[in-house]
C-alpha cells in the first residue's frame, strides 16, 4: 500500500511539473520586467527626488517665460524701445536658463537609468536563467519579435518580475 501511494504521489508530482517544463518557446518583455520591478521603482523614487528643485525651477520658468511670450504679442509694438528690448533681453536669458536645466535634467536621466541598468543586468539575468531553467525554455523571444505563432506562448515577464524582486 505504501508503494502504490508513492507511486502515485510521484505520478502526481510529474503532472505537476511537466507544465512547468513543457515551453519550448516563450517570451519575455525583459524592459517591463525591469522597469516594473520593486528596484527600478525606488531608483526613480529617489531620480525624482533629487531633480525635484531643478523640475520645479524649470516648471516655473516655463510659466514665466509664456507670460513674457504673451506680452511681448500683445504689447509688443506698443511698448517703448527699451522696455521691449528689456522683455526681450528677460525672455531670452529666462529661455537659457529653461534649456540648460532641462538639458541638466535630461543628462541626470540618462545617467541614473544607465547606473541602474548596470547594476540590474546581472540580476536580471540570473533571474531569466532561473526561468528559463524551470520552464525548459530553448527559444527566448521578446512580444515585439513575434510575427505569427499558431498557440499562445508563455509570457515570463511576471515570473521573472516576482524573481527579480526578490533578489
Amino acid at each position: 500500500m505504501r508503494k502504490l501511494t508513492a507511486i502515485l504521489c510521484l505520478a502526481l508530482l510529474a503532472i505537476v511539473a511537466l507544465p512547468a517544463h513543457s515551453a519550448e518557446v516563450a517570451v519575455l518583455d525583459w524592459r517591463q520586467a525591469l522597469l516594473a520591478s520593486d528596484a527600478a521603482q525606488r531608483s526613480m523614487q529617489q531620480l525624482e527626488s533629487r531633480l525635484a528643485g531643478q523640475q520645479q525651477e524649470a516648471q516655473s520658468l516655463g510659466q514665466e517665460l509664456s507670460q513674457l511670450q504673451q506680452r511681448l504679442q500683445q504689447e509688443g509694438e506698443s511698448l517703448p524701445d527699451a522696455q521691449r528690448q528689456s522683455l526681450i533681453q528677460e525672455f531670452q536669458q529666462k529661455g537659457s536658463r529653461f534649456e540648460q536645466l532641462r538639458q541638466q535634467i535630461m543628462e541626470e536621466q540618462m545617467r541614473a537609468e544607465q547606473e541602474f541598468l548596470q547594476q540590474a543586468e546581472p540580476k536580471l539575468e540570473q533571474a531569466v536563467e532561473q526561468v528559463i531553467s524551470r520552464h525548459g525554455v530553448q527559444v527566448l523571444v521578446e512580444p515585439q519579435g513575434v510575427l505569427h505563432s499558431e498557440q499562445d506562448l508563455p509570457n515570463l515577464t511576471g515570473e521573472v518580475i516576482e524573481i527579480l524582486n526578490s533578489l
